[in-house]
């Protein structure tokens, strides 16, 4: 048996994965350089615009754009908890920068804060869960007609297009997002999400663009984003093939962990655990809105 081949069968009988705190507290502060990197690039795509950034927390607060997926507080909890006049500050500058200010706080970060923040007047709009899986895997056969490549740096909008049709037409199937973008605000934001060193991948099916997705690697951590399917290429083996070769690529770059963000319930949830992915934890999305 050659040695990738035992890694991936004694890794099928490693017990389940156990979402300890130091585990959490390693993919939030991957998420928040994630976060940093694409608001870095927002920045230089747009040298006129002034962009927000500032760790708060043990996290980072940010905002790019009006109406940005980027504007929000991510990886709070982890450190010590913000006092007064730090919260006060943050939210500021992000209720007069983009109108309200999103936390997504991990169940696994500090209790105090989920009372704070209801304190402060953030009230819960939804729920995002955090999977993972242990690298390396078992090699996943494509279904037939569907391949999967990197973008070429020429057909970064290419990609783009791909990924915005995707998420135009989300699927119905679990609990739907709070909050919905219009396609040009889509569009914004995954260019400087492919500007920011993001590995961009693309599956084709009978050599038609069927879907997209990206990766970013953080010292181990393969970070699973941005994966769409085009509406008439759906239910046919497209995100299996795009999570394969993901999953391939990022254990032979010596990962051990692969994460995704997914909303409860949905068919991306449904997707992942069929391939082995395992519930880590949960984000609550807590929202503070300017009073009028």
């Amino acid at each position: 048996m050659r040695r990738h081949e035992a890694e991936a069968t004694i890794a099928s009988r490693m017990p389940p994965l156990f979402a300890s705190i130091e585990l959490a507290r390693r993919i939030e502060a991957a998420e928040t350089r994630m976060v940093a990197q694409c608001v870095a690039a927002a920045q230089r795509s747009d040298p006129q615009s002034s962009v927000f950034l500032r760790e708060f927390g043990g996290g980072i607060a940010a905002a790019t754009f009006p109406g940005s997926p980027l504007n929000k507080v991510a990886g709070l909890g982890f450190e010590a908890v913000p006092d007064a006049t730090a919260f006060a500050a943050v939210e500021a500058e992000l209720l007069a920068r983009c109108g309200a200010v999103q936390v997504e706080l991990a169940h696994l970060a500090e209790p105090q804060l989920g009372a704070e923040l209801t304190a402060r007047g953030y009230r819960l709009c939804g729920y995002e869960n955090v999977l993972g899986l242990r690298l390396p895997v078992d090699a996943t056969p494509l279904a037939p007609g569907v391949a999967v490549r990197h973008a070429a740096a020429d057909e970064a909008e290419l990609w783009v297009q791909c990924v915005v049709d995707g998420f135009a037409v989300p699927d119905t199937q679990g609990i739907a997002s709070h909050e919905s973008f219009p396609r040009e605000l889509v569009e914004r934001a995954c260019r400087d999400s492919a500007a920011a060193g993001l590995s961009l991948y693309v599956a084709t099916r009978d050599s038609a663009w069927a879907g997209a997705a990206s990766m970013r690697l953080d010292d181990g951590l393969a970070q699973l984003c941005g994966a769409a399917t085009r509406l008439e290429h759906r239910r046919r083996g497209v995100q299996t093939a795009l999570l394969a070769r993901r999953l391939t690529e990022a254990a032979a770059a010596g990962c051990d962990l692969a994460v995704m963000t997914c909303l409860p319930g949905s068919k991306s949830h449904q997707n992942a655990q069929a391939r082995g992915f395992e519930l880590l934890y949960t984000r609550a999305v807590l929202v503070l809105e300017a009073r009028c």
